[in-house]
């Protein structure tokens, strides 16, 4: 295996896909590549979330609230079956990278049977227990259509799983137009199925799920195709080939658990924020929260879209141990999302009035000063996110899920959390500190993240140019 950035590191066209030639090639190029059809799907299913969350919004404030308080379970379900895919999408760069084309077949099988197991774990517990999760998480009123809510889209776990998994697969090998394409498609489906089920029948919030899980399906049929059926892939899924493999499931593992730990994290942290924001505010701030994240992800999906590159990216050149590329990618990034971050958070501070009155009309109306708010100050944090994702994404590339989660804990749990607690109760800024300070926690954490990164790095080089030199 090479040792350095050689003509070595560049494989051969053999056995190669057109994914996996992108992915191999300039680390500019590749992530600019790989992360720009993401862009488009990921913007889409943002797209679908806002159009959900405008729809619900008719139905009033307390609709909208329960799926604020739905929010952190569904973030649980897809978060898990993220953070496996992340772990799949990571080790099968690897082998991509050391050249290993029956070894990536195995990462992809492990990972498929690996979400299985993982849908029957999550699916029952969530469904029988979300009416007294809720009580717990005092929803008050929303109780009610919240476990409506909540138990329609636990019908569709095993789909939502499958996709998450397979797009993760998919884009690993740097398929990203395929991905793309089945992304997009459920995202417009849901988008054309919200007002159909939710108003023309006339199913309200369960119209809204009942919408999230046919979109799901309709995402994942041409993904079977292509795996299955088509098998036009990198990675050859054949059941009677398939042999367990107690290491692959590990290499997965060890960047999975931590992945899905990480949107753990965040759904803890919504979860502690709903608590706090009741405690300043009321329902109604759980509301604004709902409806403001899902406003502030259109922002981030382009930064996020770049960060799912990077994965991908930096396991490829770290199989093949071409750490100066793997540094090159990670700091091509980093400027791009700068630059990107900048450009949408002069947007979004500018235009955040008429963003909040498009998503709070009707009996909504209430909470659009308190959401102009909200998408102002977390705009102001949209330029830093990206050094705070990228980072993370770095280390998921070289398998160290571990410091990635270290990262996503320190950025969005503990500095969020005791800086919202501290401008709003201790600075008494009431529910604007908690939006303040759940943006300096990002920040912060982001700018830690990034210099960490940096040096896992450079220490790569130097050990390898001492190598080199020995």
């Amino acid at each position: 295996m090479p040792t350095s950035d050689s003509e070595e590191d560049t494989p051969s066209s053999s056995n190669q896909t057109e994914g996996t030639k992108i992915l191999l090639a300039d680390p500019k190029t590749a992530i600019l590549r790989l992360s720009l059809p993401m862009m488009i799907a990921m913007t889409l299913m943002t797209l679908y979330n806002v159009v959900d969350a405008f729809w619900v919004a008719g139905l009033g404030a307390d609709a909208l609230a329960a799926v604020g308080f739905a929010f952190p379970l569904f973030i649980i379900t897809i978060g898990l079956a993220s953070g496996l895919g992340t772990g799949g999408e990571a080790a099968l760069a690897r082998t991509i990278g050391a050249r290993d084309r029956a070894g990536a077949s195995s990462v992809a099988m492990h990972t498929l049977l690996l979400m299985t197991v993982l849908a029957v774990a999550v699916t029952i517990p969530l469904f029988l227990f979300a009416h007294d999760i809720f009580v717990l998480m005092g929803a008050g009123d929303a109780v009610g259509p919240a476990t409506e809510y909540a138990r329609i889209l636990f019908l569709g776990t095993f789909a939502l799983l499958f996709g998450e998994v397979a797009y993760a697969l998919m884009h690993g090998e740097g398929d990203a137009k395929r991905t793309m394409y089945a992304m997009a498609a459920g995202a417009v489906a849901n988008i054309v199925l919200d007002p159909i089920l939710i108003y023309g029948l006339d199913m309200g919030i369960a119209g809204a799920a009942w919408a999230t899980i046919l979109a799901e399906v309709v995402a994942a049929v041409p993904m079977v195709y292509w795996l299955f059926v088509k098998r036009d892939t990198y990675i050859s899924l054949r059941f009677r080939e398939f042999s367990p493999d107690a290491a692959v499931a590990r290499d997965v593992l060890q960047v999975g658990l931590p992945a899905a730990a990480e949107q753990l994290a965040l759904a803890l942290m919504a979860l502690i924020l709903n608590g706090v924001i009741v405690l300043i505010a009321s329902t109604d701030g759980v509301a604004v929260y709902s409806v403001g994240w899902r406003v502030v992800s259109i922002g981030l999906t382009p930064i996020l879209a770049i960060s799912s590159a990077v994965v991908a990216v930096t396991g490829a050149t770290y199989g093949a141990r071409a750490y100066a590329r793997m540094e090159t990618a990670l700091r091509f990034a980093a400027r791009l999302g700068l630059g990107i971050g900048l450009g949408l958070a002069a947007a979004t501070f500018i235009f955040a009035p008429r963003i909040a009155a498009v998503f709070t009309a009707g009996d909504a109306a209430g909470i659009a000063p308190e959401l102009t708010t909200y998408l102002r100050v977390m705009s102001l944090v949209y330029p830093m996110v990206g050094f705070g994702l990228f980072s993370a994404s770095f280390f998921q590339g070289t398998g160290l899920g571990a410091r990635s989660l270290t990262i996503t804990v320190l950025q969005n749990v503990v500095l969020s959390i005791l800086f919202a607690w501290i401008f709003a109760a201790g600075l008494g800024l009431g529910l604007s500190g908690i939006w303040w300070g759940v943006a300096a926690g990002n920040a912060i954490g982001a700018a830690l993240g990034y210099a960490w990164a940096r040096r896992y790095s450079a220490g790569l080089l130097i050990r390898q140019a001492g190598a080199t030199a020995a």
